[in-house]
């Protein structure tokens, strides 16, 4: 059976034959996965003052990150900081057919692998990058007319790059949106649908009917919009921190509702422990509460949580066992 087949059907609950693995440092990996190629008329600056690393990002946004911090940062200047700057907003060129040549090639290249097309953003990061976090959420009430002006600009361009992923081969198609935070969610259900749902449903279908599979990272406890975010079309949940949720409950809505888990072994909770057996002892419970619809994986910045890499090959060998693979 291919690895291709092995994430498909651990996505549907199709009893796949092991979960999936999408491990690096050579490790197993069932995915070729592969992002947009550069910009022909952007290009990124980047700087720094003291102990701050600043950089630029396609929409005209300035982010900063503490130079020895983690890989990401947060948004320092935002593009939009007056609503009479979205008409001059600069519009990436991500619909250019050169950016996804490479992506081509890779996807040829892996016949056998899930091939996966990570999308250069969603609705919702987007637009609060665009506006800073803050303001962002006052524009949700205040600004309604202007927000959903901002929503449909995006969402349209997103559109053109799903088409353009499956065109070059993909799979599925992936994209971060974290909408919660340790114990509840960012947006209200409420809003999220009339603001946010029409975009998810629309963007989701174009990918389904493009017969690509959509895989959504999203950090926090977003529990109560579990529901609401596979009636959209999500397929397949990205959680770095599986143990905020109930594991009686969240296995179980997974399989109800034939929804994919996708996870390294908790990145909050256990993984920064270096609690060896802890980390190994997590390691089988994820393979056995999960099994039928798991794909496991590493967590891409172990410096940016304090983990070792011994720590993580402590929970790539445990999974092996578990899974019954010779190593």
């Amino acid at each position: 059976m291919t690895s291709r087949q092995i994430i498909l059907d651990n996505i549907t609950h199709n009893n796949p034959a092991r979960p999936g693995l999408n491990f690096g440092r050579n490790r197993m990996n069932d995915f070729a996965g592969c992002g947009l190629g550069p910009s022909a008329i952007w290009k990124q600056e980047r700087w720094v003052e003291g102990d701050v690393e600043y950089y630029t990002d396609e929409w005209g946004n300035i982010w900063h990150r503490l130079v020895y911090g983690c890989k990401g940062g947060e948004i320092f200047r935002p593009a939009i900081e007056d609503w009479a700057q979205l008409r001059d907003l600069r519009i990436p060129d991500y619909d250019n057919p050169d950016r996804y040549t490479r992506m081509q090639e890779i996807f040829s290249r892996n016949p056998d692998k899930f091939r996966l097309a990570s999308l250069p953003g969603w609705v919702f990061a987007i637009s609060r990058y665009l506006r800073k976090m803050e303001n962002y959420f006052a524009d949700l009430y205040l600004a309604q007319d202007e927000i959903n002006e901002l929503h449909e600009m995006v969402t349209a361009l997103l559109e053109k790059v799903i088409i353009r992923c499956a065109q070059a081969g993909a799979d599925g198609v992936f994209f971060c949106e974290d909408l919660g935070t340790q114990e509840r969610l960012l947006i209200g259900p409420k809003l999220w649908r009339e603001m946010l749902g029409p975009h998810y449903r629309r963007l989701c279908g174009t990918a389904h009917k493009l017969g690509l599979k959509v895989l959504m990272h999203s950090c926090g406890y977003n529990w109560e919009l579990l529901d609401d975010l596979i009636d959209s079309g999500i397929d397949c949940f990205q959680f770095d921190q599986p143990a905020l949720y109930d594991q009686t409950l969240l296995p179980a809505k997974l399989k109800e509702r034939k929804v994919g888990l996708w996870s390294p072994i908790d990145i909050q909770k256990v993984m920064p422990t270096g609690d060896r057996r802890l980390i190994e002892s997590e390691a089988r419970r994820m393979v056995e509460t999960y099994k039928g619809g798991l794909i496991l994986k590493n967590y891409g910045d172990l410096q940016g949580i304090g983990v070792k890499e011994e720590w993580d090959d402590w929970a790539y060998y445990a999974i092996l066992d578990a899974i019954g693979i010779s190593y």
